[in-house]
C-alpha cells in the first residue's frame, strides 16, 4: 500500500544547519520516491518499506554532512486496505 511519510531532520548544536538539511533532501531527491519539500518537513509517498529506507538514508546523509546531533521527526499516514496520496488531502485547496 502507498503511504505518506513526513520527515523532519533538525540538526542541533550546530552553527549552519542548512547544508546538513540539504544533504538529507538530496538523498530524497535521488531516491525516485515521490516527494514534496516543504518549509518544515519533506513529504514522501510510496510503499512503507521504501519510504522508511529513504528516511533512514537521509538521516545517515545528515550525519555524514556534519550533523553531530539530530532530532528526527517522522510521521506516517497509512490505511489498512487503501493507498494514501498527497492529492487526496490537498486537491480541494488547489
Amino acid at each position: 500500500m502507498t503511504v505518506n511519510l513526513s520527515l523532519q531532520i533538525i540538526p542541533i548544536n550546530t552553527k549552519d544547519a542548512y547544508p546538513i538539511i540539504d544533504a538529507a533532501i538530496h538523498v530524497v531527491q535521488a531516491s525516485g520516491i515521490k516527494y514534496e519539500v516543504q518549509p518544515f518537513a519533506t513529504l514522501l509517498e510510496g510503499p512503507l518499506d521504501e519510504v522508511m529506507k529513504v528516511a533512514m538514508r537521509a538521516k545517515d546523509a545528515a550525519l555524514e554532512a556534519g550533523g553531530e546531533e539530530l532530532v528526527v521527526n517522522i510521521q506516517l499516514h497509512l490505511k489498512k486496505n487503501k493507498d494514501v496520496h498527497f492529492e487526496d488531502k490537498t486537491e480541494k485547496f488547489s
